[in-house]
């Protein structure tokens, strides 16, 4: 979510965020294959010492690929299949499964702790492995609608009123896994023959498209630190859910309140997954590094890092993580069929009709 480190990067929190040029066959297979490469999208964030610990007791060094928003990185990958850049492949979610399942971009591997995975968040077969899971939802700038004297939007119908015209920036949905959420979570809400009306209404009413989260969240959205930095105008941005708990546990001085407020009635539900590539060249150190991202300590390491949820039994949250960025109560969801369905054609209107 992914999506999400953006302040931890800039305090220097002791996160490692790793970064290889090219493809790490070569390396993979030389030193007696000790290298084992992930590649993922640019949200993938995890703690050097829990990383140290895990190559210390597996004997692999873990290198990172990092390839852009989940979209860009779903669809590099498939088309790099016969000679992958890395391993694993970390940060597909729901709305993209299907397209890196049908297109062959993984091997069967049952991580050890599989067992573990909450009922909610397993999937059919062995091919990928879910790992984390989050809530995209609609984000707004407190201090902005205090000082406006107005309500911020709770539901997506509120998103299309007058009150809130030329007020929220999204992410593309055709590159963008946010984006894509949020697309299908008005699908989801509105139904096939209403979607495409509530985004004339929505366009109407003045929504900016950017490429990708970063953008929209660090340079658009006036909530965010980096938005203030950026002089942003847009008070309303799709994000996540867990984005307001990022705002105070990264500010200097940490504020007693968050920021940044969740529209609940606009939220999407997304889980990611992570699963061996096919080809990979080190398929051992893969498997070893898949496990390794169900153990309990990379779970709990994760919502402080990637501010994400965990999907393992007995996983725990830290305090401010569910004080400021608890999960949505009734999120919009969609059966992946349908999302394999539809999600292409979707896609396609939904770029015409907004876009062009």
């Amino acid at each position: 979510m992914n999506n999400k480190k953006f302040l931890a990067a800039v305090v220097g929190l002791g996160i490692v965020t790793l970064s290889a040029c090219g493809s790490s066959s070569d390396d993979s297979k030389s030193s007696g294959s000790k290298s084992v490469t992930l590649v993922s999208h640019d949200s993938w964030a995890v703690s050097k010492s829990v990383l140290a610990d895990f190559e210390k007791k597996s004997g692999y060094q873990v290198k990172v690929l990092e390839d852009g928003d989940a979209g860009q990185a779903v669809n590099k990958a498939i088309l790099t299949k016969d000679n992958p850049q890395g391993d694993v492949f970390f940060g597909v979610d729901n709305t993209l499964l299907s397209r890196a399942l049908d297109n062959g971009l993984f091997q069967s591997y049952e991580a050890k702790g599989a067992d573990r995975i909450k009922a909610g968040y397993r999937v059919d077969g062995d091919k990928v492995t879910p790992i984390d899971t989050g809530d995209i939802c609609v984000n707004y700038d407190k201090a902005y609608f205090t000082e406006h004297k107005l309500q911020p939007p709770t539901s997506y119908d509120d998103l299309i009123k007058p009150a809130y015209k030329n007020l929220l920036v999204t992410e593309n949905a055709s590159t963008s896994s946010p984006g894509l959420g949020f697309l299908l979570g008005s699908a989801a809400k509105y139904g096939d023959d209403g979607w495409e009306g509530y985004w004339k209404k929505l366009k109407a009413n003045g929504v900016k498209v950017v490429d990708g989260w970063e953008q929209a969240y660090n340079e658009e959205f006036s909530g965010s630190a980096g938005g203030k930095k950026a002089k942003a105008d847009r008070p309303l941005v799709v994000s996540y859910a867990s984005s307001p708990p990022a705002e105070v546990i990264y500010a200097d001085p940490k504020p007693t309140t968050a920021p940044t407020g969740v529209a609940q009635g606009t939220c999407f539900r997304q889980i990611e997954y992570a699963g061996l590539l096919s080809n990979a060249a080190n398929a051992k150190g893969g498997k070893a590094l898949l496990d390794f991202l169900l153990t309990k300590e990379f779970q709990q390491d994760m919502p402080l890092n990637m501010f994400v949820y965990p999907v393992v039994t007995g996983a725990q949250v830290p305090a401010e993580f569910t004080q400021y960025g608890p999960q949505a109560k009734d999120p919009e969801t969609m059966d992946p069929a349908k999302i394999a369905d539809n999600r292409d054609d979707w896609v396609k209107s939904w770029t015409s009709l907004v876009l062009k």
